[in-house]
């Protein structure tokens, strides 16, 4: 029996066989219409309507108020469509489905008692092309060109500043609890790099822990943010970059993490197998 249940969103109906296959557990979200077989965000205490701006984390909060009991695996984790927690790093441009099956991680059979939770490898703000920052971004470049120069500037605050709103990530920390509001903006103000995509596997029984944390804060943050106000997609989906930082930070302060890599493959290529 596997010991781990993987959770696979995507948006396609036509995804949900080639999940299965996969041997992950298909989940539909948007607007589609998918089989009553695949999970979805839609039914009983649910906040389906909130997608467009939480992304996936609709799917989280339907598990976290419906479903928590059905998890019988002693691990638990999430990926999505064309994102792919993998044993090892390979070139995915060219790899067939079979390939993609025998490397995705589908059993927690590496040494379990010496982690609690597995992140993809982090991704470096410092790095991000400095063309496609100037290219979006060039007058805050010229108020502060010391950044053109000086990677270590480059951190997580400054990051998010850029690319959704400079000042959102100080409001939305204000409305942190207090255990948590100080230690996240020290996170964000002193480290250059992040676990990407709200992915993650964990351990089933501190993932409620995690589901306490976010969920409340999230709601707080839409007295700040109203959906009728967020226009474009780095606005839009602020409160999924908000959670995918977060999530960075409370795995890193409360529990023990390995990486291991996440790689972009669209099954949507298999979709005719």
């Amino acid at each position: 029996m596997k010991n781990v249940s993987i959770f696979c969103l995507t948006l396609d109906p036509d995804h949900e066989n080639l999940i299965k296959k996969l041997s992950l557990i298909p989940v539909g979200l948007g607007n589609k219409k998918f089989s009553y077989d695949c999970l979805s965000d839609k039914q009983g205490k649910n906040i389906s309507q909130k997608n467009p701006y939480y992304g996936e984390y609709t799917f989280h909060y339907w598990l976290w108020k419906n479903y928590m009991n059905e998890i019988k695996t002693p691990w638990v984790g999430f990926c999505q469509y064309r994102k792919f927690f993998v044993k090892k790093k390979i070139d995915e441009r060219n790899i067939n489905f079979e390939n993609l099956k025998n490397l995705l991680i589908n059993e927690i059979n590496f040494l379990p008692e010496n982690f609690d939770c597995i992140l993809g490898t982090k991704f470096s703000v410092q790095n991000y092309k400095l063309s496609k920052i100037l290219k979006n971004h060039l007058f805050d470049f010229f108020l502060n060109p010391n950044i053109l120069f000086n990677k270590r500037k480059r951190n997580l605050k400054f990051h998010f500043d850029l690319f959704h709103g400079k000042g959102n990530l100080d409001k939305a920390i204000e409305t942190l609890d207090i255990k948590n509001r100080q230690d996240f903006a020290n996170y964000m103000n002193i480290e250059t790099s992040f676990y990407p995509h709200n992915m993650f596997i964990c351990k089933t029984k501190i993932l409620n822990d995690y589901y306490n944390e976010i969920f409340p804060w999230l709601e707080k943050c839409e007295d700040i943010f109203p959906f009728d106000k967020l226009k474009g997609y780095g606005l839009q989906r602020i409160y999924g970059f908000l959670a995918e930082r977060f999530l960075s930070y409370w795995f890193q302060k409360n529990h023990r993490i390995i990486e291991k890599p996440i790689i972009v493959k669209d099954i949507s290529s298999y979709k005719y197998l």
